[in-house]
């Protein structure tokens, strides 16, 4: 037993072996949906995923089996405690980060949006040491609000921004400036007008209590601080001057700033101002951090660097703590699938994919986010290099072989007892509204998946096949009867956004112990079920507060 009361050491289970490689693959953004011809994964060739859809009544045949997971989203909301497709109850659709926290966590923990819901109605944001620090700068200086403005839920959402406008102007704020970042990507592109004016109501309410609440400046969320896993060091670095472009979407509008009649900007950041990121959702905001916090930053010139109070939303790297000010303490979440396992002697690979934006998935969210290593001499995370500058639409195929191949060569090597990545071919291109690249980009993620299981069964390992959420299976906006909606050209809504839609779940490989089979006492089947399933499939039993496994042994 540990100084924590517990022990690392995972119980044999009493029935199935250990010494089998185990490969875990996520599938990002592929869900379960009607099939028609805006559902990418149904148009698009996908004989592997098709297989193992197929095959549910010939486990014994084919050493693989099937189901269909809850919806994504893995995380306690602000309608309650969700897993699985309960969360179809209202229209907060689930993300990567929460995907694969519950994936690697193995239990339900309350995230980003509602840890914030929470501290704004309590107060409790109001209370802590973050705001504390930046209220310091109320009574002289400017507080400046950066982030997304979005009603999306995935990485910030409005009606926060709103309260803590409200709440910071109640607390003594004279002077306040919003940095938005335009979306078009969890939520219908061309909505910010929509945003903007909600905002700039809210703003102009505070000016007639005598605060000096306005805009700053802003751009498009992929064009403007937005960028993760330090892909596009450019998109983090400041613009001083307003640009125009014709048709720009909302992602890629271009930065702008606004200035007052003599030509200057309304809202610079001067020494002794407070900036707060209002984003919950950390992998978008770690570089921005960076370029606010640290004093050594040198991946640009910031020009001018004045001394100002600077707090997260949230804390968005734990083991970095980065930054060091937040008003909302993030989840803590402890004892993961991966800290077990390797605790317990298994060997893990992990694809850290630099090139697709999504390497932090396998490791840092899904060892609860952490970063780095738990114990270097059982665990390697391999990098896939970028194609800088080449939208994920232009090169659909993305680096789903690199990525697969890599995840084979680590199966054959016999150096790991376990070997997990995630091919985000449907959700990054799904991202995008291009339909036809979506179609492309799901062929290319099913042929990924066939290079990693044919590995599998070489070595005579198991497979455990699954998504974090949907994306690519629905790409229109939709009726309350299912039929897609129209704009006012008359062309459909494309649909960039994550989905509420069910995501499968394929366990076989021949080294499957013949009795293996799905339990069917479990109502609502979720991300967090994989965790214990995983530990169980290496050989042991889960903890007891882990969410239960999806699977039982049949006796014969």
């Amino acid at each position: 037993m540990g100084s924590t009361g517990f022990s690392w050491t995972l119980p044999d289970h009493p029935k199935l072996p250990k010494g089998k490689p185990v490969a875990v693959v996520v599938l990002d953004g592929w869900g379960e949906a009607n099939p028609d011809e805006y559902n990418c994964i149904h148009v698009a060739q996908t004989p592997v995923m098709d297989s193992l859809k197929n095959a549910c009544s010939l486990h014994a045949l084919t050493h693989r089996f099937c189901a269909i997971l809850g919806c994504s989203r893995e995380v306690e909301t602000s309608e309650g405690s969700w897993n699985g497709c309960r969360s179809s109850i209202d229209d907060d659709m689930g993300n990567s980060e929460v995907g694969h926290n519950a994936l690697g966590a193995g239990r339900i923990f309350a995230q980003g949006a509602k840890l914030v819901d929470q501290a704004l109605a309590s107060g409790k944001i109001y209370e802590g040491d973050g705001f504390n620090y930046i209220k310091e700068s109320f009574e002289n200086a400017t507080l400046h609000l950066i982030g997304l403005l979005s009603d999306g839920g995935v990485h910030s959402r409005l009606d926060q921004l709103q309260l803590l406008l409200k709440g910071a102007s109640e607390r003594g704020a004279k002077r306040i400036r919003v940095h938005i970042l335009t979306d078009g990507r969890d939520v219908l592109d061309g909505s910010s007008v929509g945003f903007v004016e909600t905002l700039e109501n809210d703003l102009s309410q505070l000016r007639e209590k005598g605060i000096d609440a306005r805009i700053a400046s802003g751009g498009g969320r992929m064009y403007v601080t937005m960028d993760r896993y330090e892909n596009d060091w450019d998109v983090i670095k400041p613009v001083k001057t307003l640009r125009a472009e014709p048709n720009a979407n909302d992602q890629y509008l271009p930065p702008f700033v606004i200035v007052d009649d003599s030509g200057n900007a309304v809202g610079p950041v001067l020494d002794g101002d407070a900036v707060v990121t209002i984003n919950f959702r950390a992998d978008r905001m770690v570089m921005l951090a960076k370029a606010l916090e640290y004093a050594d930053f040198d991946k640009f010139d910031r020009v001018r660097v004045p001394k100002f109070r600077y707090a997260g939303m949230l804390q968005y790297d734990g083991e970095l703590k980065l930054p060091s000010r937040y008003l909302v303490s993030p989840p803590e979440i402890e004892r993961t699938s991966g800290e077990y396992l390797v605790k317990n002697g298994i060997r893990t690979f992990a694809c850290r994919q630099v090139e697709t934006v999504k390497f932090g998935h396998v490791t840092f969210f899904w060892n609860g986010n952490r970063s780095g290593y738990f114990d270097e001499t059982k665990e390697e995370y391999v990098e896939i290099p970028s194609d800088s500058g080449i939208t994920f639409n232009v090169a659909p195929k993305m680096k789903a072989l690199e990525i697969a191949e890599k995840a084979r060569d680590a199966i054959l090597s016999g150096k790991f007892d376990q070997v997990r990545v995630n091919l985000p071919n449907g959700d990054m291109v799904g991202h995008t509204g291009d339909i036809e690249a979506t179609v492309v980009t799901c062929k290319a993620a099913d042929a990924a998946a066939k290079i990693i299981l044919d590995a599998v069964e070489q070595v005579g390992g198991i497979y455990l096949v699954t998504a974090d959420h949907g994306n690519a299976e629905d790409m229109v906006k939709r009726s309350k009867s299912g039929k897609p909606l129209l704009g006012k050209s008359g062309g459909i809504q494309i649909l960039t956004s994550h989905t509420l839609q069910p995501v499968p779940a394929a366990i076989g490989g021949p080294g499957l112990h013949p009795g293996v089979k799905f339990r069917t006492d479990i109502q609502t089947p979720g991300l967090a079920n994989v965790a214990a399933t995983v530990m169980n499939l290496h050989g042991f039993e889960a903890p007891a507060d882990y969410e239960p496994t999806l699977i039982e042994v049949a006796e014969n």
